[in-house]
Protein backbone atom coordinates (compact mmCIF):
# COMPACT_ATOMS: atom_id res chain seq x y z
CA UNK A 1 0.00 0.00 0.00
CA UNK A 2 3.18 2.49 1.07
CA UNK A 3 4.46 1.62 -2.42
CA UNK A 4 1.43 2.47 -4.36
CA UNK A 5 1.22 5.73 -2.04
CA UNK A 6 4.66 6.76 -2.86
CA UNK A 7 4.11 5.91 -6.83
CA UNK A 8 1.38 8.00 -6.85
CA UNK A 9 2.82 10.69 -4.98
CA UNK A 10 5.91 10.40 -8.20
CA UNK A 11 3.35 10.87 -10.89
CA UNK A 12 1.48 14.10 -9.29
CA UNK A 13 4.92 15.75 -8.51
CA UNK A 14 6.12 15.04 -11.91
CA UNK A 15 2.33 16.38 -13.48
CA UNK A 16 3.15 19.59 -11.57
CA UNK A 17 6.49 19.99 -12.56
CA UNK A 18 7.08 23.11 -14.51
CA UNK A 19 7.11 22.87 -18.07
CA UNK A 20 11.02 22.75 -19.54
CA UNK A 21 12.25 26.28 -21.10
CA UNK A 22 13.23 23.98 -24.39
CA UNK A 23 9.55 23.36 -25.11
CA UNK A 24 8.07 25.47 -28.48
CA UNK A 25 6.10 28.47 -28.11
CA UNK A 26 3.00 27.00 -29.66
CA UNK A 27 0.85 30.26 -29.09
CA UNK A 28 -1.78 31.09 -31.67
CA UNK A 29 0.29 33.27 -34.32
CA UNK A 30 3.48 31.91 -33.34
CA UNK A 31 3.59 29.45 -36.66
CA UNK A 32 4.92 31.04 -40.00
CA UNK A 33 2.74 29.40 -43.00
CA UNK A 34 4.94 27.24 -45.00
CA UNK A 35 5.70 28.98 -48.52
CA UNK A 36 5.54 27.05 -51.75
CA UNK A 37 8.39 25.42 -53.03
CA UNK A 38 10.25 27.47 -55.54
CA UNK A 39 9.17 30.62 -54.99
CA UNK A 40 11.19 33.75 -56.05
CA UNK A 41 9.96 37.31 -55.38
CA UNK A 42 11.61 39.44 -58.44
CA UNK A 43 13.63 42.22 -57.63
CA UNK A 44 14.06 43.15 -61.06
CA UNK A 45 11.48 42.76 -64.50
CA UNK A 46 12.35 39.28 -65.92
CA UNK A 47 12.83 41.56 -69.02
CA UNK A 48 13.02 45.67 -69.73
CA UNK A 49 9.46 44.95 -71.57
CA UNK A 50 7.00 42.47 -71.93
CA UNK A 51 8.43 41.32 -75.39
CA UNK A 52 11.44 41.98 -76.67
CA UNK A 53 10.80 39.74 -79.52
CA UNK A 54 11.12 41.90 -82.99
CA UNK A 55 7.35 43.01 -84.07
CA UNK A 56 5.19 40.50 -85.62
CA UNK A 57 2.15 39.68 -86.85
CA UNK A 58 2.08 37.10 -84.33
CA UNK A 59 -1.71 35.98 -84.16
CA UNK A 60 -1.64 35.24 -87.77
CA UNK A 61 -1.63 31.38 -88.44
CA UNK A 62 -1.18 29.13 -91.95
CA UNK A 63 -4.32 28.65 -93.85
CA UNK A 64 -5.43 25.63 -93.31
CA UNK A 65 -5.72 22.66 -96.05
CA UNK A 66 -8.68 22.69 -98.34
CA UNK A 67 -10.35 20.08 -96.49
CA UNK A 68 -9.67 17.60 -93.16
CA UNK A 69 -8.07 14.14 -94.16
CA UNK A 70 -10.59 10.88 -92.82
CA UNK A 71 -9.01 10.31 -89.71
CA UNK A 72 -6.45 7.17 -90.00
CA UNK A 73 -6.01 8.63 -93.77
CA UNK A 74 -3.01 11.41 -92.74
CA UNK A 75 -0.97 12.69 -95.71
CA UNK A 76 2.14 9.91 -95.75
CA UNK A 77 5.33 11.70 -93.88
CA UNK A 78 3.31 13.87 -92.41
CA UNK A 79 3.38 14.80 -88.21
CA UNK A 80 -0.22 13.14 -88.32
CA UNK A 81 0.92 10.84 -89.89
CA UNK A 82 3.33 9.68 -87.30
CA UNK A 83 1.05 10.27 -84.39
CA UNK A 84 -1.51 8.14 -86.51
CA UNK A 85 1.36 5.06 -86.70
CA UNK A 86 1.79 5.74 -82.84
CA UNK A 87 -1.47 5.28 -82.09
CA UNK A 88 -2.05 8.02 -79.44
CA UNK A 89 -1.57 12.16 -79.44
CA UNK A 90 1.15 13.22 -76.63
CA UNK A 91 -0.58 16.79 -75.51
CA UNK A 92 1.07 18.63 -73.03
CA UNK A 93 -1.60 20.39 -70.55
CA UNK A 94 -1.94 21.43 -67.27
CA UNK A 95 -3.43 19.85 -64.12
CA UNK A 96 -3.86 22.70 -61.64
CA UNK A 97 -5.85 25.27 -63.44
CA UNK A 98 -9.64 24.17 -62.38
CA UNK A 99 -12.14 24.82 -65.54
CA UNK A 100 -9.31 24.59 -67.96
CA UNK A 101 -6.60 22.15 -66.91
CA UNK A 102 -7.57 20.25 -63.80
CA UNK A 103 -7.20 16.59 -62.76
CA UNK A 104 -10.72 15.73 -61.18
CA UNK A 105 -10.33 14.29 -57.52
CA UNK A 106 -13.55 12.15 -57.94
CA UNK A 107 -11.79 10.16 -60.87
CA UNK A 108 -8.44 10.70 -61.27
CA UNK A 109 -8.73 12.29 -64.51
CA UNK A 110 -7.46 15.57 -65.94
CA UNK A 111 -10.34 17.32 -67.56
CA UNK A 112 -11.19 20.93 -68.76
CA UNK A 113 -11.39 23.66 -71.77
CA UNK A 114 -7.94 23.12 -72.92
CA UNK A 115 -8.16 19.34 -72.14
CA UNK A 116 -11.67 18.76 -74.64
CA UNK A 117 -9.84 21.03 -77.23
CA UNK A 118 -6.75 19.13 -77.15
CA UNK A 119 -9.02 15.84 -77.45
CA UNK A 120 -10.70 17.31 -80.26
CA UNK A 121 -6.96 17.16 -82.68
CA UNK A 122 -6.85 13.32 -81.30
CA UNK A 123 -10.30 12.78 -82.35
CA UNK A 124 -9.45 14.58 -85.72
CA UNK A 125 -6.03 12.44 -86.56
CA UNK A 126 -7.06 9.12 -84.37
CA UNK A 127 -11.05 9.31 -85.22
CA UNK A 128 -11.12 8.98 -80.84
CA UNK A 129 -10.92 11.45 -78.52
CA UNK A 130 -9.46 9.33 -75.71
CA UNK A 131 -6.36 8.08 -78.19
CA UNK A 132 -4.32 10.82 -76.10
CA UNK A 133 -1.75 10.75 -73.67
CA UNK A 134 -1.27 13.57 -71.24
CA UNK A 135 1.77 15.78 -70.49
CA UNK A 136 1.86 18.01 -67.21
CA UNK A 137 3.40 20.91 -67.30
CA UNK A 138 3.84 24.02 -65.81
CA UNK A 139 4.01 27.01 -67.91
CA UNK A 140 7.70 27.56 -68.14
CA UNK A 141 8.58 24.06 -69.16
CA UNK A 142 5.76 24.53 -72.16
CA UNK A 143 8.42 25.67 -75.08
CA UNK A 144 11.33 23.09 -73.84
CA UNK A 145 8.92 20.43 -74.29
CA UNK A 146 8.08 21.38 -77.62
CA UNK A 147 11.32 21.71 -78.47
CA UNK A 148 13.05 18.80 -77.22
CA UNK A 149 10.07 16.36 -78.74
CA UNK A 150 8.81 15.43 -75.80
CA UNK A 151 5.22 16.48 -76.61
CA UNK A 152 3.20 16.90 -80.20
CA UNK A 153 1.46 19.69 -79.05
CA UNK A 154 0.79 22.22 -76.20
CA UNK A 155 -2.77 23.30 -75.47
CA UNK A 156 -2.26 24.85 -71.99
CA UNK A 157 -3.56 28.64 -71.85
CA UNK A 158 -0.58 29.44 -73.76
CA UNK A 159 -0.63 33.06 -74.99
CA UNK A 160 0.84 33.94 -78.69
CA UNK A 161 3.29 36.59 -78.99
CA UNK A 162 6.38 37.64 -80.84
CA UNK A 163 8.59 36.25 -78.43
CA UNK A 164 7.30 32.65 -78.18
CA UNK A 165 6.28 32.30 -82.21
CA UNK A 166 10.45 32.68 -82.50
CA UNK A 167 10.62 29.04 -80.98
CA UNK A 168 7.65 27.49 -81.70
CA UNK A 169 4.71 27.81 -84.17
CA UNK A 170 1.01 28.65 -83.42
CA UNK A 171 -2.37 27.72 -84.36
CA UNK A 172 -4.94 30.54 -85.05
CA UNK A 173 -6.49 32.26 -81.79
CA UNK A 174 -8.92 29.20 -79.96
CA UNK A 175 -9.48 31.04 -76.84
CA UNK A 176 -9.03 35.20 -76.54
CA UNK A 177 -8.90 35.70 -72.74
CA UNK A 178 -7.46 39.20 -70.66
CA UNK A 179 -5.48 39.55 -67.63
CA UNK A 180 -7.51 40.43 -64.77
CA UNK A 181 -6.84 40.31 -60.55
CA UNK A 182 -8.11 38.34 -58.05
CA UNK A 183 -8.19 39.59 -54.63
CA UNK A 184 -9.22 38.64 -50.76
CA UNK A 185 -12.75 40.15 -50.78
CA UNK A 186 -13.86 43.45 -48.81
CA UNK A 187 -9.84 44.21 -49.01
CA UNK A 188 -10.01 47.38 -51.30
CA UNK A 189 -8.32 46.11 -54.22
CA UNK A 190 -9.52 47.76 -57.31
CA UNK A 191 -7.25 46.29 -59.95
CA UNK A 192 -3.41 45.76 -60.82
CA UNK A 193 -3.32 49.79 -60.29
CA UNK A 194 -4.08 49.31 -56.56
CA UNK A 195 -0.89 47.24 -56.05
CA UNK A 196 2.50 49.32 -56.37
CA UNK A 197 4.09 48.10 -53.85
CA UNK A 198 2.19 45.10 -52.71
CA UNK A 199 2.96 41.65 -53.70
CA UNK A 200 1.03 39.97 -56.21
CA UNK A 201 1.55 36.17 -57.82
CA UNK A 202 1.85 34.62 -61.12
CA UNK A 203 3.43 31.60 -62.64
CA UNK A 204 7.03 31.50 -63.78
CA UNK A 205 7.27 31.58 -67.87
CA UNK A 206 4.09 33.20 -68.03
CA UNK A 207 2.94 35.96 -69.89
CA UNK A 208 1.54 37.34 -66.88
CA UNK A 209 4.25 37.13 -64.93
CA UNK A 210 5.73 39.74 -67.04
CA UNK A 211 3.16 41.84 -66.91
CA UNK A 212 2.84 42.41 -63.23
CA UNK A 213 6.52 42.77 -63.34
CA UNK A 214 6.38 45.72 -65.74
CA UNK A 215 3.12 46.83 -64.72
CA UNK A 216 3.04 51.33 -64.20
CA UNK A 217 1.87 50.89 -60.73
CA UNK A 218 5.14 48.91 -59.67
CA UNK A 219 3.81 45.72 -57.59
CA UNK A 220 5.91 42.99 -56.63
CA UNK A 221 5.76 40.03 -58.78
CA UNK A 222 5.93 36.83 -56.58
CA UNK A 223 7.23 33.83 -59.05
CA UNK A 224 6.09 29.82 -58.23
CA UNK A 225 5.63 26.92 -60.34
CA UNK A 226 1.61 26.39 -60.68
CA UNK A 227 -1.51 28.50 -60.13
CA UNK A 228 -2.51 26.65 -57.39
CA UNK A 229 0.44 28.19 -55.42
CA UNK A 230 -0.74 31.44 -55.50
CA UNK A 231 -4.14 30.54 -54.56
CA UNK A 232 -2.44 29.19 -51.04
CA UNK A 233 -0.26 31.96 -50.68
CA UNK A 234 -3.14 34.71 -51.47
CA UNK A 235 -5.13 32.87 -48.86
CA UNK A 236 -2.37 32.31 -46.02
CA UNK A 237 -1.55 35.93 -46.47
CA UNK A 238 1.47 35.85 -48.31
CA UNK A 239 0.60 37.76 -51.08
CA UNK A 240 -1.60 40.74 -51.53
CA UNK A 241 -3.39 39.30 -54.85
CA UNK A 242 -2.85 37.43 -58.12
CA UNK A 243 -2.90 38.97 -61.81
CA UNK A 244 -3.37 36.59 -64.34
CA UNK A 245 -5.51 35.73 -67.09
CA UNK A 246 -9.25 36.26 -66.94
CA UNK A 247 -10.34 31.90 -67.59
CA UNK A 248 -7.49 31.21 -64.98
CA UNK A 249 -8.81 33.44 -62.25
CA UNK A 250 -12.39 32.50 -62.70
CA UNK A 251 -11.26 28.71 -61.41
CA UNK A 252 -9.23 30.06 -58.62
CA UNK A 253 -12.34 32.33 -57.64
CA UNK A 254 -14.42 29.30 -57.47
CA UNK A 255 -12.32 27.36 -55.18
CA UNK A 256 -12.60 30.15 -53.10
CA UNK A 257 -15.19 31.88 -52.21
CA UNK A 258 -14.00 34.65 -50.39
CA UNK A 259 -12.00 35.86 -53.19
CA UNK A 260 -13.31 37.83 -55.97
CA UNK A 261 -12.03 38.93 -59.49
CA UNK A 262 -10.83 42.83 -59.51
CA UNK A 263 -10.29 45.91 -62.19
CA UNK A 264 -10.81 45.76 -66.22
CA UNK A 265 -8.84 43.81 -68.62
CA UNK A 266 -5.69 45.52 -68.85
CA UNK A 267 -3.90 42.51 -71.40
CA UNK A 268 -5.18 40.59 -73.97
CA UNK A 269 -4.65 37.05 -74.01
CA UNK A 270 -4.83 35.01 -77.40
CA UNK A 271 -4.34 31.39 -76.91
CA UNK A 272 -3.02 29.02 -79.56
CA UNK A 273 -2.08 25.86 -79.74
CA UNK A 274 1.48 25.16 -79.77
CA UNK A 275 3.74 22.59 -82.01
CA UNK A 276 7.19 22.25 -83.12
CA UNK A 277 8.61 24.75 -85.12
CA UNK A 278 8.42 24.11 -88.90
CA UNK A 279 5.66 21.78 -88.25
CA UNK A 280 4.29 23.64 -90.79
CA UNK A 281 1.64 20.31 -91.92
CA UNK A 282 0.58 20.10 -88.46
CA UNK A 283 -0.23 23.75 -88.26
CA UNK A 284 -2.42 23.54 -91.44
CA UNK A 285 -4.11 20.70 -89.96
CA UNK A 286 -4.58 21.47 -86.59
CA UNK A 287 -6.25 25.33 -88.18
CA UNK A 288 -8.61 23.22 -90.59
CA UNK A 289 -9.47 21.04 -87.09
CA UNK A 290 -10.21 24.51 -85.40
CA UNK A 291 -12.41 25.86 -88.39
CA UNK A 292 -14.70 23.05 -88.39
CA UNK A 293 -15.13 23.04 -84.62
CA UNK A 294 -16.12 26.66 -84.60
CA UNK A 295 -18.88 26.00 -87.42
CA UNK A 296 -20.72 22.59 -86.15
CA UNK A 297 -21.25 23.95 -82.51
CA UNK A 298 -18.48 22.36 -80.99
CA UNK A 299 -16.64 24.81 -79.93
CA UNK A 300 -19.46 26.83 -78.16
CA UNK A 301 -20.95 23.37 -76.34
CA UNK A 302 -17.06 22.85 -74.86
CA UNK A 303 -16.96 26.47 -73.74
CA UNK A 304 -20.52 26.28 -72.00
CA UNK A 305 -19.43 23.30 -70.14
CA UNK A 306 -16.67 24.76 -68.82
CA UNK A 307 -16.67 28.47 -69.07
CA UNK A 308 -20.04 28.78 -68.41
CA UNK A 309 -19.89 31.08 -65.53
CA UNK A 310 -18.02 33.57 -67.02
CA UNK A 311 -21.23 34.17 -69.18
CA UNK A 312 -22.81 33.20 -72.40
CA UNK A 313 -20.49 31.69 -74.78
CA UNK A 314 -18.96 34.28 -76.89
CA UNK A 315 -18.45 33.57 -81.01
CA UNK A 316 -15.62 31.76 -81.59
CA UNK A 317 -12.33 33.84 -81.94
CA UNK A 318 -11.97 34.30 -86.31
CA UNK A 319 -9.34 33.15 -87.50
CA UNK A 320 -6.38 35.28 -89.07
CA UNK A 321 -4.10 33.92 -91.61
CA UNK A 322 -1.18 35.21 -93.11
CA UNK A 323 -0.91 32.95 -96.01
Amino acid sequence: MRLVTAIALLVALVGCAPVPSTTPDMSVGSAVPPRPADVVELTTPPSTAPNQAPACDATASLRPTAALPAPGAMPAGSPMEKIAARGRLIAGVDQNTYLMGFRNPSSGQIEGFDVDMARQVAKAILGDPTKIQFKVLTSDQRIPALEQGEVDIVVRTMTINCERAQKVDFSTVYYQAGQRVLAPRGAGVTGIDALGGKKVCATKGSSSLNNVANAPSKPIAVAVPNWTDCLVMLQQGQVDAISTDDTILAGLAAQDPYTEMVGEKFTQEPYGMAVPKGNEDFVRFVNAMLEQIRGDGTWASIHQAWLGRLGEAPTPPPARYRD
